[in-house]
């Protein structure tokens, strides 16, 4: 396969471990902020969330906790490791565009809550919530 671009935007979460502790303890911290910026932004009693809430981080929350080995359907890893797997893939990352990334900030800080997070790193657009990176993007060429 050689794309011409490859545009990735993946789950920033380090609760892939084989050992439950671990697993269980990232997993709360990921899912934590998750629920924390509903808390915060949407009213509890709104359906869309409670609906979103259940089908969606209901499902991976309970998937990454309680089930074992081939159960376990989300593996997700840190957008560090994709780094890596993405360049042994033979892709090298394209830089970020430094206007567009100052626009989303600008524009995040004006309409959104505070704990929203847009930041940077190497060529990755980073997007969390009080600190914690929920998310992150990144765009990938053939090497």
């Amino acid at each position: 396969m050689k794309p011409d671009i490859f545009v990735h935007t993946i789950v920033n979460g380090s609760y892939n471990a084989p050992f439950f502790v671990t697993r269980f303890r990232e997993a709360l911290f990921h899912f934590s902020a998750l629920y924390d910026a509903f808390d915060i932004n949407i009213a509890r009693d709104n359906e869309e969330r409670l609906m979103f809430e259940r089908e969606f981080y209901g499902r991976e929350a309970m998937n990454a906790i309680a089930c074992e080995g081939l159960e376990r359907v989300e593996r997700p890893e840190t957008y560090k490791q994709w780094q890596v797997r993405c360049t042994r893939a033979g892709l090298r990352p394209l830089p970020l565009d430094q206007d567009l990334l100052k626009i989303f900030k600008g524009k995040v800080k004006a309409w959104y809550h505070k704990d929203f997070v847009i930041d940077q790193d190497s060529d990755w657009m980073l997007q969390g919530w009080k600190g914690r990176i929920v998310y992150a993007s990144s765009c990938w060429v053939p090497a």
